[in-house]
């Protein structure tokens, strides 16, 4: 019986420090596995978490432009010219008969020219038809403003359901804040361009590039602006 309790109590340390081992390289396993998980880049929960509320954000800006065009023709209808006033036909120009001197309109007086770019004669019709209803609830909201500083015309573009993705240019000039947000989809080429500066807010609706990044130094404004 001593014998056998000798072999026993011999052999039993030799157990313990081997289950103590693959205890120790098992909890070190699992240690590395969890930290692996959490590096930047590596395809772990934090990324799906992140990747998921770009995707919301994305898909609740998307919601509010198909809203606010709800009532607005489809994308790429061609916008038609604008139709003469009732009771009238169109005139075309009459040109002077050969020889004819042309005398300058009084007053030294420049017809306007038809413009060749911008929202006038770039924009489809739905477009055109949206960027008017932008123009409105974007500068109807700035209005509210007392002190329309960048972070309060962010705050308020957030409220309306324009991202921080889409909100460009913004900063400040003295008392006047300027900022562009880009309102592409579908195909479109819209985008507001506005100053916000309390009761001489202005929003206007510009052009950008069909595909690309947006680039402020690339969008077309009405003429003049």
């Amino acid at each position: 019986m001593m014998r056998t309790r000798a072999r026993i109590m011999a052999v039993d340390p030799v157990m313990r420090r081997r289950r103590c081992t693959l205890a120790v390289t098992a909890l070190a396993a699992l240690a590395l596995a969890a930290c692996g998980s959490e590096q930047p880049g590596s395809p772990g929960v934090p990324t799906r978490a992140a990747d998921a509320v770009s995707a919301g954000k994305d898909a609740a800006f998307t919601r509010m432009l198909d809203e606010v065009a709800r009532e607005c023709p489809a994308p790429g209808t061609k916008r038609e010219s604008p139709a003469p006033p009732k009771g009238e036909a169109p005139t075309a120009p009459v040109e002077p008969p050969p020889g004819a001197t042309v005398e300058p309109p009084p007053g030294g007086a420049v017809e306007p020219v038809a413009p060749t770019a911008g929202p006038e004669v770039e924009l489809d019709a739905r477009d055109w038809c949206a960027g008017v209803r932008h123009e409105q609830r974007v500068a109807e909201a700035l209005l509210r403003l007392e002190q329309p500083d960048p972070a309060q015309v962010r705050k308020v573009l957030n409220g309306l359901g324009y991202t921080d993705e889409r909100i460009h240019g913004l900063k400040r000039s003295g008392a006047i804040t300027t900022f562009a947000v880009d309102l592409r989809d579908k195909g479109g080429r819209l985008c507001l361009e506005g100053t916000a500066h309390g009761e001489l807010t202005e929003v206007e609706m510009c052009v950008a590039p069909a595909q690309g990044a947006f680039d402020i130094a690339n969008i077309h404004r009405r003429p003049g602006v």
